[in-house]
């Protein structure tokens, strides 16, 4: 039986008058990749800010290693080392790219108190991260932000790394290194929760995959099953991987 990391149990959220999750039901693996996939409207991204306390749950439960985090705040959240990497990236626009990375080190409060052999790895992954050292965050390309975004993320080991949507609008040699990333990333135990609309990056990545829509998770398995099930495909997502 694989053990989990993180569960949510008949979570609804409601935002305003709006009732965006009916009760999702979802399991991520410790040590996995999982994918979690569906439809733009489907309650994916709302599902990720629920479980980072950015949005309450209106009932049910978010427990992670056993913990039950459902009513805490989001710094309480991310001091469980949880990093959150959301669509539109967070990036401080008039602070450095060095600042940026800075900032997301909780464990730092000089450059130099950083982690030299991982900041060597993550300039490895993401060259500009380095190239663009001590420049403006805000003058980076769309997806040297997202490379950054991803990169404050590995500033420091975390154990669950929860990303939505990291290679919208980027360029296929950005996608592989990203993908590359996440590869290395998982090789070194980290768990991962991934909102993903690039098939290609779903297949090549993920081992499990819970797939959404109306609010609801409505298939949950391996990514592989997923991935050989035409029918499947077409009956939950509307197109065929």
């Amino acid at each position: 039986m694989t053990d989990t990391l993180l569960s949510l149990n008949e979570v609804h959220t409601h935002i305003g008058a709006y009732h965006i999750l009916h009760g999702v039901n979802l399991s991520v693996p410790r040590g996995q990749l999982t994918m979690l996939l569906g439809r733009n409207g489907a309650g994916k991204t709302t599902t990720l800010r629920t479980i980072m306390g950015l949005w309450r749950a209106s009932s049910g439960h978010i427990v992670f290693d056993g913990q039950d985090i459902t009513q805490a705040h989001t710094a309480a959240i991310a001091a469980h080392d949880i990093a959150y990497v959301p669509e539109n990236m967070g990036i401080f626009s008039d602070l450095s790219v060095k600042e940026n990375m800075l900032l997301a080190a909780r464990r730092a409060s000089t450059v130099k108190a950083l982690d030299a052999d991982r900041l060597q790895w993550i300039f490895q992954l993401f060259p500009a991260v380095e190239k663009f050292w001590n420049h403006p965050a805000g003058k980076l390309s769309g997806g040297q932000k997202q490379m950054l975004a991803i990169a404050r993320a590995m500033v420091e080991p975390r154990r669950l790394l929860i990303v939505d949507e990291p290679s919208k609008g980027l360029a296929p040699v950005i996608i592989d290194n990203m993908i590359e990333a996440f590869a290395q990333l998982k090789a070194s135990g980290v768990t991962i929760l991934l909102v993903e609309q690039n098939m290609r990056i779903a297949q090549r990545l993920g081992d499990a995959v819970a797939v959404m829509d109306n609010g609801r998770v409505v298939h949950s398995g391996s990514m592989q099953a997923l991935s050989e099930d035409a029918a499947l495909q077409k009956s939950l997502l509307g197109l065929a991987l």
